[in-house]
């Protein structure tokens, strides 16, 4: 009969084995976060620093989640969304506190990463609006990061 602290370890071996094969329909909300981050890459070279703090969840298709956050005049933001579902379609976009669209032109959506672009024009509430647009899963993993300059 193995020890206890054997038991355990021979436990953890199987467990590392069986999660190394758990197929990418099982990824996760990190995992789009990773997407995400990876869309904010050529902004940092930009000079825009990204938060540590993220939005994530998962959504159907057609569904939306809207995300509030303080913003101050002055700065410039990106929000910067990805999924690892790399044949979804997903958004983001920003309004103000009275629902008017306020993000800039050069906001941008490509297949599991979408981008958009504020100035605000006053310090305040706003509100970020992800969805999935299309998604060949029932549920998709998203997930929201954001930088400033």
């Amino acid at each position: 009969m193995l020890s206890p602290l054997k038991q355990t370890a021979s436990l953890a071996a199987l467990l590392s084995i069986l999660l190394a094969g758990i197929p990418a329909s099982r990824a996760s909300v990190d995992d789009a976060q990773s997407f995400a981050l990876q869309a904010a890459e050529p902004y940092v070279k930009e000079g825009f620093q990204v938060r540590e703090d993220f939005w994530g969840g998962d959504l159907g298709t057609g569904e939306k989640k809207a995300v509030r956050q303080q913003l101050f005049k002055g700065n410039e933001y990106w929000f910067w969304m990805g999924t690892e579902v790399e044949k979804a379609t997903i958004s983001v976009h920003i309004y103000d506190a009275e629902g008017k669209l306020v993000e800039q032109p050069d906001s941008w959506q490509k297949s599991h990463f979408a981008a958009a672009h504020v100035i605000p024009p006053t310090t305040g509430s706003y509100f970020i609006i992800v969805s999935i647009e299309s998604s060949p899963e029932d549920r998709t993993h998203w997930a929201l990061v954001y930088g400033f300059r």
